[in-house]
């Protein structure tokens, strides 16, 4: 079987980082947003009632921090070598993430993949307030975004791969016709299909060469 349309969550899984934490640091929360980040990527803890919390500690952070954050982010392995492939064989790419909207600007995301779909901070005169704005992407969010990215590009369900690596991502690969667990918690390898513990790159063998 091959397959021709890619979507990845953003932290953990397409970065390295945990975008969320990074600014955690900033703002001199980091070890209680950290402890917060794992309990709920582990599945230990409600995802929405977790990343509200977290949010919360970010207030007061000025919106120019993700500049410096897009910086110091850095991509999986393997990461840029996947996205330069699906474009060049025109197949579709996207990300969908738990994290924000903002760091996906700051890193240029929506010019580099086909699809993209992040929670947004809510601002207020250039400042974070710790609270979000719409719909929050939760798990069963995440799988609704791959349901409209495949409907968006006419590729069947049977013929998508979903990467990630927490618990939230669960819903995502269960919905596609491949799942995929990369450097992921237990308690997503458990829901996968396949696990990648290197690099993204070995993802190109399974993808349709048009």
């Amino acid at each position: 079987m091959t397959y021709r349309l890619v979507l990845l969550d953003l932290d953990s899984t397409l970065i390295q980082d945990e975008v969320i934490d990074l600014l955690a640091q900033e703002a001199g929360r980091g070890n209680e947003v950290k402890e917060i980040t794992d309990r709920a990527m582990a599945g230990e803890m409600d995802f929405v009632a977790a990343l509200k919390k977290r949010v919360s500690y970010l207030s007061g952070l000025k919106v120019t921090i993700f500049e410096k954050l897009a910086r110091e982010i850095q991509y999986s392995d393997g990461a840029l070598e996947l996205i330069e492939f699906c474009k060049s064989k025109r197949i579709p790419i996207g990300a969908v993430s738990g994290g924000f909207k903002q760091a996906v600007n700051a890193l240029g995301l929506p010019q580099k993949l086909d699809f993209v779909r992040a929670n947004e901070l809510e601002e207020e005169n250039g400042v974070i307030t710790g609270r979000l704005v719409g719909r929050i992407i939760d798990a069963a969010a995440k799988a609704e975004a791959l349901l409209d990215f495949a409907a968006l590009t006419g590729v069947p369900l049977s013929e998508t791969i979903a990467i990630g690596d927490g618990a939230n991502d669960i819903e995502m690969i269960r919905t596609a016709g491949l799942g995929i667990a990369f450097k992921a918690k237990p308690a997503l390898r458990d829901a996968a299909d396949k696990e990648i513990s290197h690099s993204l790159t070995e993802l190109i063998p399974l993808l349709r060469n048009f």
